[in-house]
């Protein structure tokens, strides 16, 4: 047995650091939503059934994501999605790298709702339930993109800059050797909305409406993921434009006027039910 910075060998075989850090991401999202179920009046132990379901559907979900929207530099290389369609090995060789958390979010959502429907459980309430700790385990999983010298943004001189390989640079950036640690800042801002996530639903808990902590995910983790592909190298384009950054706006717009709209529904509904009825003087005939 030997170990070097990608993971544990035994021979040919390798337990990756990368696939033990997304674990402990998995565990302690599983472990945070079954608390959460148990002081909101539900089953604790669902989480535990539905683990499996998240985790595989979210699997599938983030390699699709990797393969239908391969980065610039797999392009560049001839990997497209093209490659994958023809080379189906390759496309579900998962521990050679190539996951989208977006795909990901989506695959669980799907997996989540028949879940749901099986069980004859209100979905809205469990989504509220999961993405605090959705949150948590992609601050956690992102240092798996550290192990694996990956997810860094351009070249800079700051002092938190991270060193990054020969073997890992880009090759129109080999001539530099510190980057922006873009999974650190974004393992702060998912860190973050974890926080606020907590707060909110704690702090204005007689006004939050089932559905909406998992809303505030679905705006605070796109804003942040929106902001950083700015730094970002080695984006996914599609027709000269970055998908992800474009398609993270458009969710955390679309969820946030789903907020606003179901409050100032009933924001409109509270004033009309507190409005004072007109007085109508009557006449009397003199």
């Amino acid at each position: 047995m030997t170990v070097d910075r990608l993971g544990i060998h035994f021979g040919s075989f390798i337990i990756y650091f990368y696939a033990i850090i997304i674990l402990i991401g998995v565990l302690a999202a599983c472990f945070l939503t079954s608390r959460r179920a148990k002081e909101a009046g539900q089953d604790p132990d669902l989480i535990w059934d539905l683990a499996t379901w998240l985790l595989i559907a979210g699997i599938i979900g983030a390699r699709l994501w990797h393969i239908l929207l391969p980065s610039a530099s797999q392009v560049a290389n001839g990997i497209t999605t093209q490659y994958y369609l023809t080379h189906p090995l390759d496309a579900i060789n998962i521990r050679a790298g190539g996951m989208g958390i977006p795909g990901g979010v989506i695959g669980g959502a799907l997996a989540l709702y028949i879940f749901t429907r099986i069980k004859k459980i209100n979905f809205l309430t469990w989504v509220d339930l999961i993405a605090p700790g959705l949150i948590l385990a992609q601050a956690i999983g992102r240092w798996g993109n550290f192990v694996n010298q990956e997810l860094y943004g351009a070249p800079t001189s700051l002092p938190w800059a991270i060193y990054i390989e020969p073997a890992y640079r880009l090759p129109e950036f080999a001539a530099f050797s510190y980057y922006h640690p873009l999974f650190l800042y974004e393992c702060v801002w998912n860190l973050a909305v974890f926080f606020l996530l907590l707060w909110v639903e704690k702090q204005f808990a007689e006004s939050v409406k089932t559905g909406d902590i998992f809303l505030l995910y679905l705006i605070g983790y796109p804003v942040g993921r929106f902001l950083l592909e700015f730094l970002r190298l080695d984006t996914a384009q599609v027709m000269g434009f970055d998908f992800n950054q474009y398609s993270m706006g458009a969710v955390a717009l679309v969820a946030l006027v789903v907020l606003m709209v179901r409050h100032a529904r009933d924001t409109e509904a509270a004033a009309l039910e507190t409005e004072e009825p007109v007085a109508v003087e009557e006449k009397t005939e003199e």
